[in-house]
């Protein structure tokens, strides 16, 4: 279809409506495009064809499309599951946008200033010299938001400068990823019998490698000149031309063959495959237990789905599973597999996202923002580790839940949808436990128990006078890795060295000045001081010489993380090779894979790392698995405590033994007769969960109560509070229980202080829209909608 006219949304803050533009050549929907906005230019994407105008508006009022950033990006079918976001949890259509696009594509433009002329100084007002002084003594050019920083109040400056012919104004876009494009080399079938040594060397390197290569891969190959592939053209042994060369990490891998399944294996492919012929959606649960193979049942549905033509979408909650998976992905499957998370650059996300939407990619892998990836040919869903509050965005709006959207794109196309995992979320549990949609994969392949879990009492540690962060029976079990050739697990909740540093002399904990939060020791890397973080804000100092409230020279590190773990090791055994496995030391681009790679190599003895390793990872030479302190999951205030602990603790402990040799679990405690415990060392999750929900059924708290969480912030503390009581009494409504407002977990982080309020819903009725609430706070406070909160705190 084409009309004169286009809708076409625009990236402006606050506003949903979308405006009347008129057409220009080559636009359709879901393009990126430049449009005129009052006195500046923005960026927008095309919502659909207007074939016929409004009777207020006339096609003289109509302003021009200026440009088009970016071709078509999505398909027109796309535009109900971005409303439907946005509608469910609370927020702007254009936040949805930035979130589902790749970064970079739609971002705001810039409004700039830039000195054209030298005005007398005797006919400028107060603040239009001000204006005029930066502009002169620095680089002519400035963003608006910068004038009006530096002078506050200026619009009438500027417009006084403006009408003066002093300044002019322009519209600036900030870099955005575009297409690469690279010379291809393509064998033809021109007369290849007079050719010189230089040119039957290229055509043998074509004719190996199926006729066709990259100029810079050819290059590699046989070193040639521009010359001698210009004359083989001219002959017509070979075409060059401009090819869209696309951004892509590959790493090499073995290739793999289709496993022998087991009974409960083969039952759970029969179940997927039947529900994928329907071509209903449908709601699965594969609980399977750690090492049950789950992975190979994926496979095997997926191999099913790729060869009717359809694609499958792969949902992993950290980008630190998805070298481990990738592998076994591509191993199975090749280059139809792709790749979406925000580890990649703009470039490779956006290269990414274009194959994907022209059905390039047959497998999409990628963390939460990958559920908008543009499949055309969508014809499965899997949520792998579905548990997991990774799925959910909390910070930012808009807060929504991966597993939640993936269920719409699921209704929407009418295919199944797969919830994978050992411990399920208590929502999953409870929709799908006792349905039709249930599979259970119950035994390890091949067959084998799951590794003991034995319980060590600290405080007994305390009475024989171990001071130590490693109970007696730990250190035995350690001592002896080497000499059977076994690699451990040491779990470890926090990074850094220390939690917190305290002065003996008067107590006081050094704090984050920003956050009311103490600073993490971090020990210092080679050539480097040792620093004081705040794992909130990003806040980093120099640990002081001397007590800054008395003086003290008695400075002490109390708690431990993962850095000072694995100082223990090296001290009290050094010749145990140990690697760490945390946010710092996985910050650099591939160095998930990296440290991996080398543990699975058998280069180290002991791996070190926080949560990151208690999800999906397959590591086979692993006989122990030591969590060095369970207390800090088993007593958090927030009604998912247990669940999560629970959740937890299972998934690291089934990492142990996952091969040949037979595993063993260690958890080191002072809560020994926790419920949670309990459960746990007798694998009783199915147990734990019906009793969770019954406290929860109880409560009215989800999945029998329905939650929206009111997140309020500002840099002025009495005006947040205010703020939020206020708002507190215009929602006390017969339809729900409003409770607050107090101050949050952490009532202050980057220099902002925070407030909730939390409205409880005992129905399944859908929520109004609070959307007005955003009007009712004053500037100065910003308010967070969270819809379904997976945490309180």
């Amino acid at each position: 279809m084409f009309a004169p006219w286009v809708e076409v949304l625009v990236d402006v803050p606050g506003t949903t409506e979308v405006f009347t533009y008129q057409a220009i050549a080559g636009v359709t929907p879901g393009d990126v495009v430049q449009v005129p906005f009052g006195s500046r230019t923005l960026a927008g994407i095309v919502f659909g064809w207007v074939s016929e105008l409004p009777k207020e508006l006339t096609a003289a009022q109509v302003k021009p499309i200026t440009a088009i950033i970016h071709t078509k990006l999505f398909p027109s079918d796309y535009w109900p599951l971005l409303q439907q976001v946005a509608g469910y949890y609370q927020t702007s259509l254009v936040n949805v946008l930035r979130l589902a696009l790749p970064p970079g594509v739609f971002r705001r433009s810039q409004n700039r200033v830039t000195l054209t002329a030298t005005p007398p100084p005797s006919t400028l007002s107060v603040k239009a010299q001000k204006l005029w002084d930066i502009l002169s003594a620095g680089t002519r050019d400035y963003s608006r938001r910068y004038l009006e920083q530096k002078v506050p109040g200026c619009s009438t400056a500027l417009r006084e400068l403006s009408q003066l012919s002093v300044i002019t104004s322009y519209c600036y876009f900030p870099g955005s990823p575009q297409a690469q494009y690279r010379q291809l080399v393509t064998l033809c079938t021109g007369d290849k019998t007079e050719l010189t040594p230089a040119q039957k060397r290229v055509v043998e390197v074509l004719e190996h490698q199926g006729g066709e290569l990259w100029h810079h891969d050819l290059q590699k190959q046989v070193k040639t000149s521009a010359i001698t592939l210009q004359k083989l053209e001219k002959l017509g042994v070979i075409t060059l031309q401009k090819r869209q060369w696309l951004r892509r990490e590959m790493q090499g891998v073995t290739p793999d063959q289709p496993r022998c399944l087991t009974t409960d294996q083969q039952v759970a492919v029969t179940k997927i495959l039947e529900a994928v012929a329907s071509r209903q959606y449908t709601e699965i649960l594969l609980h399977g237990i750690t090492g049950s193979g789950k992975t190979e049942v994926y496979l095997q549905v997926i191999a099913f789905i790729l060869a009717q033509k359809k694609q499958a979408l792969v949902l992993i909650p950290e980008i630190g599973l998805t070298p481990q998976l990738t592998e076994r992905f591509r191993a199975r499957f090749g280059s139809q597999v792709w790749v979406y998370h925000s580890g990649l650059s703009e470039g490779e996300r956006y290269d990414t996202w274009r194959a994907v939407w022209q059905g390039e990619a047959g497998v999409v892998i990628g963390t939460r923002s990958a559920v908008f990836a543009p499949l055309p040919h969508l014809g499965l869903i899997l949520l792998d580790e579905e548990h997991d509050a990774s799925f959910k965005q909390s910070q930012m709006a808009p807060c929504y839940h991966a597993r939640t959207v993936a269920q719409w794109r699921a209704q929407a196309l009418h295919c199944p949808i797969i919830f994978g995992s050992a411990t399920p979320s208590a929502e999953t549990w409870h929709a799908l436990a006792e349905s039709r949609g249930y599979i259970s994969l119950p035994e390890r392949i091949p067959p084998r128990p799951l590794p003991p879990i034995r319980l060590v009492d600290m405080r007994v540690e305390l009475v024989k006078k171990n001071f130590s962060l490693f109970s007696q029976y730990v250190q035995q079990k350690i001592v002896q890795l080497q000499d059977k050739s076994q690699q451990a697990i040491l779990f470890v909740p926090r990074r850094g060295h220390s939690t917190f540093v305290s002065c003996r002399a008067c107590g006081y904990v050094l704090p984050c000045p920003r956050c009311e939060v103490s600073l993490t020791y971090h020990q210092a890397e080679v050539a480097q001081e040792p620093l004081l973080y705040c794992h909130y804000c990003n806040w980093r100092q120099l640990q002081p010489q001397r007590c800054p409230a008395c003086d003290s020279s008695f400075l002490k590190h109390f708690g431990c993380g993962t850095q000072r773990v694995v100082q223990e090791l090296q001290r009290l055994w050094p010749q145990l090779r140990v690697l760490r496995y945390d946010r710092d030391s996985t910050s650099g681009k591939g160095a998930h894979r990296e440290i991996m790679q080398e543990f699975q190599s058998g280069a180290a003895d002991v791996l070190v790392g926080t949560q990151m390793l208690t999800k999906g990872l397959d590591l086979p030479k692993v006989t122990l698995v030591v969590v060095l302190a369970a207390d800090g999951l088993l007593h958090l205030g927030d009604y998912r405590a247990q669940e999560r602990a629970a959740q937890t603790l299972l998934q690291v402990a089934g990492r142990a033994g996952r091969g040949d040799q037979p595993g063993e679990v260690i958890i080191q405690t002072y809560s020994g007769e926790h419920p949670v415990l309990d459960a746990v060392c007798c694998y009783a999750y199915n147990a734990l969960m019906t009793q969770e929900l019954r406290q929860r059924q109880e409560l009215g708290y989800p999945p029998w109560g329905r939650l929206v969480l009111l997140r309020l912030s500002g840099l002025d503390e009495n005006l947040v509070a205010q703020t939020a009581q206020k708002l507190a009494i215009q929602l006390q409504s017969e339809h729900w229980e409003c409770i607050g407002p107090a101050p949050a977990f952490i009532p202050r982080l980057a220099n902002r202080y925070r407030w909730q309020l939390l409205l409880k819903n005992t129905d399944d009725s859908p929520w109004p829209d609070l959307r007005w609430l955003h009007r009712r706070c004053p500037q100065g406070v910003q308010l967070l909608i969270d819809v379904d909160p997976v945490e309180l705190l």
